[in-house]
């Protein structure tokens, strides 16, 4: 399926949940927010959510800073 991520088009497996995503694109325990289709996906449902062909998702890196 395609999918949009930060403004660039990606071909991911079809029935890719966003913990897999995650887990796919290398954010695997670091600090991030996932939105999809405008909505903020909450870390604890990202094991439960299905993406769909032609989602649109942003993920956003937290960066810590003094």
């Amino acid at each position: 399926m395609t999918l949009t991520l930060n403004g660039e088009s990606l071909e991911m497996a079809n029935g890719l949940n966003a913990h897999d995503l995650i887990v796919q694109l290398g954010y695997k325990n670091q600090r991030i927010a996932l939105e999809v289709n405008e909505v903020i996906i909450p870390k604890s449902k990202h094991a439960e959510f299905t993406l769909n062909e032609g989602d649109i998702c942003e993920i956003i890196k937290a960066v810590g800073g003094g």
